[in-house]
């Protein structure tokens, strides 16, 4: 991974966008969905404090004098079409407000990062953002049913998967998220063996990689690929072999078959 993707919040806040082109227009009406306001003059985008800056020249030389004006004033420099200069890109992105899903190809072909887009487009309900606000609104009545963050979330991750109450993908009603509140187990919870059959995380089966990306402690020697460590959580407590490892929680012991 070479880029640290990130939801930058703009609402209400000065973006430059420089340029009279369609891509600059496009950028225009990017900024103004999420809810910033457009300068389209370097010099008046930084003396108003603006964070980011979006150059779509079409001369080459311009784009290039821009980039390093802006980027010299501390803006984050977005140049359309010249991934080299920029020091951030725009993913594609499927809008469920508020759940928003980004993909991105760090400039190397937008035209996949939009392929991406429109099969995500039909696999994502229109309700996944009531869901979501659903579960915000619930988030007192959450941790009162289960204190520990911990629990909360193997509760969370039961709900959540597929064929579970509150499945993303099979258009859950907001009220569904009460309905599940009033009887939901705790979730799954215990030691599993996991054995590697190849160094490819694709051979994974679908249950593994589940109980690996829910897991909360990953028992791992020196010998198990990165990639396949990579698919756990970032926060998954990482031990080495015969280390005591947690009472409560999924743990996963990992080995080469």
């Amino acid at each position: 991974m070479q880029s640290l993707p990130l939801f930058h919040r703009i609402a209400g806040q000065p973006v430059v966008v420089l340029g009279q082109s369609e891509a600059a227009a496009a950028k225009r009406r990017l900024v103004q969905r999420a809810g910033g306001v457009v300068v389209d003059d370097l010099a008046e985008g930084i003396d108003t404090g603006a964070r980011l800056a979006f150059i779509a020249h079409d001369d080459d030389m311009a784009a290039r004098a821009d980039a390093i004006r802006a980027r010299g004033a501390g803006l984050l420099v977005n140049v359309t079409d010249r991934p080299e200069l920029c020091d951030f890109t725009v993913p594609s992105l499927v809008d469920r407000d508020p759940v928003l899903i980004a993909v991105g190809t760090g400039g190397a072909s937008a035209g996949l990062a939009k392929a991406l887009r429109l099969r995500l487009e039909r696999l994502l309900p229109q309700g996944l953002g009531g869901l979501a606000l659903a579960l915000h609104a619930a988030r007192e009545a959450v941790r009162a049913r289960w204190p520990s963050p911990g629990e909360r979330r193997r509760a969370l991750d039961a709900a959540l998967e597929q064929g579970g109450p509150l499945d993303p993908l099979a258009e859950a009603p907001a009220y569904a998220v009460e309905r599940w509140l009033g009887g939901a187990a705790a979730g799954l919870s215990g030691r599993f063996v996991i054995a590697l059959r190849s160094d490819d995380p694709d051979d994974l089966t679908l249950r593994e990689a589940r109980l690996l990306g829910q897991a909360d402690a990953v028992i791992a020697g020196p010998d198990v690929p990165p990639a396949v460590l990579a698919r756990a959580r970032a926060d998954a407590v990482r031990l080495p072999p015969g280390a005591e490892a947690p009472d409560q929680g999924i743990v996963i012991d990992l080995t080469l078959g």
